[in-house]
């Protein structure tokens, strides 16, 4: 059978709303900052970025930011930075960016990949023991706050018989998330944020670690510009030395002031921009809630903490068609989507890299299936939501049609 929607292409017409599927917003006041940092004669890692590493820590209630080139170089610092054996075994959901699990491989760690539940694109206590099982006791574990929803990290740790220390966060999605009544950024050995240009904080690229370990911070500190004991900065200071010394492998994966000056600017719009997502996340729950073959996001019970809407993923079930086809007629209507993401173990590298238990992981290559992203950010219209959900609903209309037909033997075979 052929359904509508794959038989006869859909033009763009004057009424059709164009909606990219991200918004990169650089305020006036971070492009101001920037310009000002421009003009100073200091641009890399400096005044501003310590400035910047305070600034945020406050907000996501910690005791220490390190900022750092990106959210994957903070999750390879921050394991690093326990210390483990090389070799040893790394937990990490198979749901998640391909970099969160090359940083474990460039550690020097060897991941092992744990299903998630469909229902919530995350990791739960019976699938991590169940790679435990397998697999023997893991060193660490890393935990992603996917999408922006709450991972219930205390209880990930216990299945994986971990304390906490030995917990690094993927907080990529976790601007504004809230485990309880607290923001996402402290309580584990690190928590590891993402400044990309499609963040709840964008800053084109860059990234932040948080710890309440001081020791841990200063090591970080060192470690993201080749493990040297001064950097620049310090040294060029009037009355600085030029000696330094290397007492540990490191990294070139620093912040520089143009990207911190730029961070302490939008920090301001940060609260106005979480409403917005919230607001824009309720709309599409209003009027996608009533379609058939359509799945609304999981959020968080009130008890269990605040999803900060990094993304609005929705699940398809709209019989007979499939995800690509939805997206397909999606974009012919100037609609931007994508996909988050490709489960880890589907990639070429890590299908022969990382570790995956026997029985497979059937709940991660479920969801993956399904899975559709929607457009959300803050300067995303409410016609545009209203243009988005109006397509969604004309396409499963158009396919119950041709199902429907099919059934009265008039459909095309």
């Amino acid at each position: 059978m052929t359904t509508g929607i794959n038989a006869v292409p859909r033009s763009i017409g004057t009424d059709d709303i164009a909606v990219p599927f991200a918004d990169c917003h650089i305020t006036e006041e971070a492009q101001a900052a920037a310009l000002r940092v421009l003009r100073s004669g200091w641009v890399t890692t400096g005044r501003e970025v310590a400035a910047f590493e305070a600034s945020f820590a406050t907000v996501v209630g910690a005791e220490y930011g390190v900022g750092v080139s990106s959210c994957t170089h903070g999750i390879e610092l921050a394991l690093r930075s326990l210390d483990l054996p090389p070799g040893s075994l790394v937990l990490s959901s198979t749901m998640t960016f391909c970099g969160a699990v090359q940083a474990i491989v460039h550690a020097g760690q060897l991941p092992v990949l744990v299903d998630v539940d469909p229902k919530t694109g995350m990791p739960t206590p019976d699938t991590i023991r169940t790679a435990v099982r397998e697999f023997g006791p893991p060193a660490a574990l890393t935990v992603v706050h996917w999408a922006g929803d709450v991972a219930d990290v205390p209880a990930l740790a216990e299945a994986a018989g971990l304390p906490l220390d030995r917990v690094v966060v993927d907080a990529a999605h976790a601007v504004g998330t809230y485990a309880g009544d607290r923001p996402i950024g402290s309580g584990c050995a690190a928590t590891c944020f993402s400044f990309y240009a499609t963040k709840n904080l964008p800053l084109g690229e860059g990234g932040m670690i948080t710890t309440d370990d001081p020791v841990r911070a200063e090591w970080l500190r060192r470690a993201r510009l080749h493990g040297m004991t001064a950097d620049a900065w310090r040294r060029y200071l009037p009355g600085g030395s030029w000696r330094y010394n290397v007492a540990a492998p490191g990294l070139k994966a620093n912040l520089t002031d143009i990207q911190a000056a730029m961070g302490r600017a939008q920090l301001a719009y940060l609260p106005r921009w979480q409403r917005r997502r919230a607001q824009i996340a309720a709309r599409y729950d209003e009027q996608l809630a009533g379609i058939p073959g359509i799945t609304l996001p999981h959020r968080p019970a009130l008890r269990d903490g605040k999803h900060a809407w990094h993304l609005y993923p929705i699940q398809l079930r709209i019989a007979g068609i499939d995800r690509d086809a939805v997206i397909a007629a999606l974009s012919e209507r100037a609609i931007g989507t994508s996909v988050h993401f490709i489960p880890v173990h589907r990639l070429a590298y890590f299908s022969q890299t990382a570790v995956i238990p026997s029985i497979g992981l059937a709940g991660a290559d479920t969801l993956f299936d399904r899975l559709l992203s929607l457009p959300i950010y803050p300067r995303l219209t409410d016609e545009q939501v209203d243009a988005v959900c109006a397509a969604l609903a004309d396409i499963a209309q158009q396919d119950l049609a041709d199902c429907t037909s099919c059934k009265d033997g008039k459909g095309t075979e």
